[in-house]
């Protein structure tokens, strides 16, 4: 059996009456079980982002590891850009 730990939390009295409703509402046997949902939810968004964040590096260093773009400034890079947008309207 997994033990518990009782901490103490201080909530704006939204979030404490919002917490109170679900409870009430019969979605939750207690705002504790509340609140654990919540850092489930946490968690899994805190996870979620990490991957996010180690996926954008690697498509950094991907782009890097191509080598040179085939535009010498950014100046030809936004004429070409201007030359398709013509092409296609």
């Amino acid at each position: 059996m997994s033990t518990v730990q009782k901490i103490s939390i201080a909530l704006p009295p939204k979030m404490a009456a919002n917490l109170k409703k679900a409870v009430a509402k019969g979605g939750y046997s207690s705002t504790s079980e509340v609140v654990r949902e919540a850092l489930r939810d946490w968690e899994e968004k805190q996870e979620i982002k990490k991957e996010q964040l180690l996926n954008l590096r690697k498509m950094v260093q991907d782009g890097i590891d191509s080598g040179p773009g085939q535009f010498e400034s950014m100046e030809e890079l936004i004429a070409e850009a201007r030359r398709r947008r013509r092409k296609t309207a």
